[in-house]
């Protein structure tokens, strides 16, 4: 609501609750013409009132009294005091009547005071709840359109006076009503998105809050998987070579001994590699350290054409966004392995690879001309038929631990197109 200095002690009226007319905001055009308008148009009227020839002294003491009256009746109900929308519906009502008996008497001492009068049109739904206003546009109508003449006293005029009333009435009150309820609307609509804006920066500073928790942990937990990885595989691989190594050094003078512990030095060694490259493949990739996704994968597809000598062709649909490290890493793990399952089995001319960001899901699809196979042949899902294997089992397996999903095509012949979906969880750029 607008409102100035002292607003904040009064109560606003209970019909209109959470709205206010624009004209209660004090810088508003409206409420600046509606604050200097009354004494405007009682000047003027005034002015041509004591301007007007053969008036006695009675009746320019009268004329001055009530414009007196009247103009401080408005100073200090009115113009000195808060808004109207902001002060208890019976003081504004109170205003109002007053007001307009007042017009009523200057119009009816002097007819010319009927342009001050008018001011009960512009007043009524700026300043008065509906039904009320309704009443001042009434009471304002048959004042303007019988006290400065007098009452008819033909017949005729009294009908089109009749008319002429019930025609000012009807337009002025119909179309006040249907204005002040389209500018109470907006009031609330402006609201509405204001606090709607006021929740989606606080949720956005949460989510971001959560996100940086979330990456903390994440770091946290990785680097503890690293360091039981590291204890449980490589650190007891390289003890238990050392303890292969020192036995053979000690069983030098037997052979058969001494190749019996160098057979198990050979076995943990390999034992402890493949670990190792267990532990490297699921550490973050190095390309996507210093870019973003789209910029990951087409590098990768670059290095891998330029190795293979296969041309790519890499597309990115919608938005591109920041999602969370371990969706970004394993989109990035899928295009690898799908290119590289290709360079191995697919003997393909040419590939295309489309990554697309939709409203929930980042997608992935790697298509290729090669001989592709028949999947009802398929021993195994993601195993071909020759027992070699195309990987898609190891694509799958990633995609599932992050909730997404694998769609394979392929006929023999046909080239194969894969296709790798994840839900996403958009992170806010700060």
């Amino acid at each position: 609501m607008g409102g100035t200095a002292g607003a904040g002690t009064t109560t606003p009226r209970p019909s209109t609750l959470l709205t206010a007319s624009v004209a209660d905001r004090p810088d508003h055009p409206a409420r600046r013409v509606l604050v200097v308008l009354p004494y405007v148009l009682l000047g003027l009227a005034t002015l041509l009132a004591l301007l007007d020839p053969g008036q006695s002294a009675r009746d320019l003491l009268t004329t001055v009294v009530l414009v007196t009256v009247t103009a401080l009746w408005a100073l200090f109900m009115n113009t000195l005091r808060p808004p109207p929308r902001t002060r208890p519906t019976w003081s504004v009502v109170l205003f109002m009547g007053v007001q307009t008996t007042l017009a009523g008497l200057l119009t009816g001492h002097r007819g010319i005071f009927f342009l001050f009068a008018l001011i009960g049109f512009m007043q009524a739904y700026e300043v008065l709840p509906p039904v009320w206003g309704f009443l001042c546009v009434t009471a304002t109508s048959i004042l303007v359109n019988i006290l400065p003449a007098g009452v008819p006293n033909n017949r005729d005029w009294i009908t089109i006076t009749v008319l002429v009333v019930l025609a000012q009435i009807f337009l002025i009150g119909w179309f006040g009503f249907l204005g002040q309820r389209f500018t109470e609307e907006s009031e609330q609509r402006r609201q509405a998105l204001a606090q709607l804006e006021a929740a989606l920066a606080e949720n956005d500073g949460l989510h971001a809050q959560l996100l940086i928790q979330a990456r903390e942990a994440g770091v946290h937990d990785e680097r503890q998987r690293m360091a039981h990885e590291i204890h449980d595989t490589l650190a007891q691989g390289l003890a238990g070579i050392i303890t292969q190594l020192q036995a053979a050094d000690r069983t030098r003078e037997d052979p058969r001994q001494w190749q019996h512990h160098m057979d198990h030095v050979h076995a943990l060694a390999r034992e402890s590699l493949a670990a190792a490259r267990r532990s490297v493949a699921a550490v973050r990739p190095t390309e996507l350290d210093d870019s973003h996704l789209p910029e990951a994968i087409t590098g990768l597809a670059t290095r891998w054409s330029r190795e293979s000598g296969v041309p790519v062709r890499v597309e990115t649909t919608g938005d591109p966004r920041p999602m969370l490290a371990e969706i970004e890493i394993t989109m990035f793990r899928v295009a690898q392995e799908a290119l590289t399952n290709i360079a191995k089995h697919a003997r393909a001319s040419k590939v295309g690879v489309t990554l697309s960001y939709l409203d929930d899901l980042v997608m992935l699809d790697v298509r290729d001309d090669g001989v592709g196979f028949a999947m009802a042949d398929v021993a195994e899902p993601g195993t071909a038929p020759d027992g070699t294997g195309f990987g898609l089992r190891a694509i799958r397996q990633r995609l599932e631990r992050v909730d997404g999903t694998l769609t394979v095509e392929t006929a023999p012949g046909d080239g194969t197109a894969i296709n790798a979906s994840i839900p996403t969880t958009v992170e806010n750029e700060s």
